[in-house]
């Protein structure tokens, strides 16, 4: 009985320590993964806005959902750029939902007049050598945004050449650059009907969807 209960006794002990290791791995990672993160999105927002405003974009930013336009309860946050306290434009982090390997996390610049500085994507899972044309870094097809609206083209157009829109699709990758632009697009018409709240809204910078 002795031996089976110094057994236990050992096994439980070894539990413990295993568990309380994991957990601490698992902070670390989660606290280096938070970190990149970061840094990729402060590296990111520097090629969409240049040093056009004068204001905290870290600190100048909300934090909302809004299923119609971000769907599947995502949070979506929005960084705010202004010069001498008046707009000038704001970039959106949000998700496209429906990669081909699940969601395509991406940044749109919006000028205040409603028209893209730029888009860029932070992380995806799509597959390398077809959908993975999304990243900057790979091709041009990104840069395809810039200077678009909702007027530019006319939304029937937003889509992909298949789908009998504007936008160039992949070579047997069509699912990715069809998720990117319909993502965007929603965010564009998001923009249109919510501008005063995005400018407006108290800076909550406590808050946050990442980082």
């Amino acid at each position: 009985m002795r031996s089976i209960l110094k057994s236990a006794a050992a096994l439980g002990l070894v539990a413990v320590i295993g568990t309380s290791l994991l957990t601490g791995v698992d902070t670390l990672t989660a606290d280096r993964i938070a970190a990149q993160e970061r840094r990729v999105i402060l590296e990111q927002l520097g090629q969409i806005i240049p040093r056009e405003y004068d204001n905290s974009l870290l600190e100048d930013r909300i934090v909302f959902n809004d299923d119609d336009h971000f769907p599947k309860g995502q949070l979506v946050t929005a960084y705010r750029a202004r010069l001498n306290k008046q707009p000038v434009a704001v970039v959106l982090k949000f998700n496209a939902v429906n990669g081909y390997n699940g969601n395509i996390s991406l940044l749109a610049g919006i000028n205040f007049d409603g028209t893209l500085r730029g888009v860029r994507v932070i992380s995806h899972k799509e597959t390398p050598g077809l959908g993975d044309a999304i990243e900057v870094e790979k091709s041009n097809w990104i840069n395809s945004f810039e200077g678009k609206s909702l007027k530019r083209p006319e939304p029937a157009l937003w889509t992909v050449k298949r789908d009998g829109g504007s936008f160039d699709q992949f070579t047997g990758a069509t699912i990715t650059p069809r998720a990117v632009v319909d993502a965007v697009r929603l965010a564009l018409e998001y923009f249109e009907t919510n501008r005063q709240f995005l400018f407006e809204a108290a800076a909550d910078p406590s808050r946050s969807s990442a980082p």
